[in-house]
């Protein structure tokens, strides 16, 4: 299939909520929807980094985004964000789960929670359910996730709560974007079953060349590590232009079917995007049943996907 941002149409009057969209993939994801006539929600923590991003999106993008403070590693941030859109809006068409974190040394969240798992899945999961009374008027919500979830066999109690002593960042990376996995699946079965409008679909940007690679080694305070990582990802990865083009396709694509998972087409390291396969464990009915169990426990969120009469 060929594909490309020309074949985005034109998304005037759709409003879209994009978390991360300060710099890399979320900034890039932004921007292109921007371009082609959607009302978008820049969601990040940083105000002096959202401020510049919404400069450079208005320049390049030719609208003014909205912003929200959005701090996904602290449950009550994510709650204040939520009412503010509840209060402020009427309807949100796609939400686009992009933030993340990857590989940091080991940290905690505002909660307790492991940073990566904290972050990356269930700072979404209290956001996208706290946001349900919006989503379940037709929107689509697109769960961004990573190749390295192939890398994990398996999601038990034990790793959720793993001790600092056991802790592995990458491998606490991989669950995360597994988690993001099953999660998106999950979101589709149920609001398939319950009868709803709402759309779950997940994507993942291959191998783009962010700062998210060099953002582990400098909160280890490694400056050299950073630059090299830096510079490995600017020689060999795809533009992060490019690695957004998954979610936006994942985004905009007319006849996207329900769970479908979007990366690129070339091995699913870079190119056009295409519709790829998760792995099995995050396809497991009974594992994504567990997490979210486990995520409501822990966030006080339970989405609840009763359709508006």
């Amino acid at each position: 299939m060929t594909w490309s941002t020309a074949d985005i149409p034109d998304l005037t009057g759709r409003r879209v909520l994009v978390t991360g969209a300060t710099s890399g993939i979320g900034y890039e994801t932004a921007l292109e929807l921007l371009r082609h006539g959607a009302d978008v929600i820049v969601a990040a923590r940083n105000p002096e980094k959202t401020a510049r991003a919404v400069e450079r999106l208005s320049q390049e993008g030719g609208k003014v985004p909205a912003v929200l403070e959005l701090d996904l590693a602290d449950l009550a941030s994510v709650q204040r964000a939520a009412d503010e859109v509840l209060t402020q809006y009427d309807r949100l068409d796609v939400l686009i789960n992009n933030a993340g974190v990857m590989a940091p040394p080991y940290r905690q969240t505002v909660d307790g929670f492991e940073l990566q798992l904290g972050t990356n899945h269930l700072g979404h999961f209290a956001l996208t359910g706290r946001l349900m009374p919006l989503l379940l008027k037709g929107s689509r919500v697109v769960t961004v996730s990573s190749f390295m979830h192939k890398s994990v066999r398996g999601v038990s109690q034990e790793d959720l709560r793993r001790p600092v002593g056991s802790y592995r960042k990458w491998e606490a990376y991989g669950r995360s974007k597994l988690a993001n996995l099953l999660f998106m699946l999950e979101l589709d079965r149920r609001a398939r079953a319950a009868g709803a409008g709402l759309l779950s679909v997940g994507s993942h940007p291959g191998y783009a060349s962010t700062h998210l690679q060099a953002a582990g080694p400098e909160l280890a305070g490694h400056a050299l590590q950073a630059q090299l990582w830096g510079a490995a990802t600017r020689l060999v990865a795809q533009p992060a232009a490019a690695g957004a083009w998954p979610s936006l396709y994942a985004a905009t694509y007319a006849d996207l079917r329900p769970g479908s998972f979007v990366g690129p087409g070339f091995f699913e390291y870079r190119g056009a995007p295409k519709v790829v396969l998760p792995t099995r464990t995050a396809q497991d009915p009974e594992l994504a049943q567990r997490l979210w169990a486990w995520s409501v426990e822990a966030t006080g969120v339970d989405p609840v996907l009763t359709v508006p009469k």
